[in-house]
């Protein structure tokens, strides 16, 4: 679709992505108690979100599957959504560093809607 962005922002924009998650991951285990306290729900949700978006590529690219790409990201979205208020609950700053990440889970799910239905 013409309102793609551009290949060169992908790198710089999942480095900033991953950087923020990774110190909302460590905000959260620090606020939280770590596993054994109130970041383990949290930290959980963190985990499987991630263990989502690298499911992803392989479906989408991997496999040319590009209706269950769609599908996982729909999946991927509550979870970011319900990983980001949970961090919140634990670190403000961590929760309002989820909200890139979930625009750009929202853009890359309607993307990903577009190339199927095309």
């Amino acid at each position: 679709p013409s309102w793609r962005p551009p290949n060169w922002a992908f790198g710089p924009v999942w480095t900033s992505l991953y950087a923020g998650m990774g110190y909302a991951s460590y905000l959260v285990y620090r606020d939280g108690g770590g596993w054994g306290g109130a970041a383990a729900t949290p930290l959980t949700l963190y985990a499987s979100q991630l263990a989502l978006n690298w499911a992803w590529t392989p479906i989408f690219f991997g496999q040319h599957n590009v209706k269950g790409g769609f599908f996982l990201l729909c999946g991927l979205w509550m979870n970011v959504a319900a990983c980001g208020s949970s961090f919140y609950s634990v670190n403000k700053v961590a929760g309002y560093l989820f909200i890139p990440y979930l625009a750009w889970v929202s853009l890359a799910t309607m993307l990903n809607y577009t190339i199927w239905k095309e």
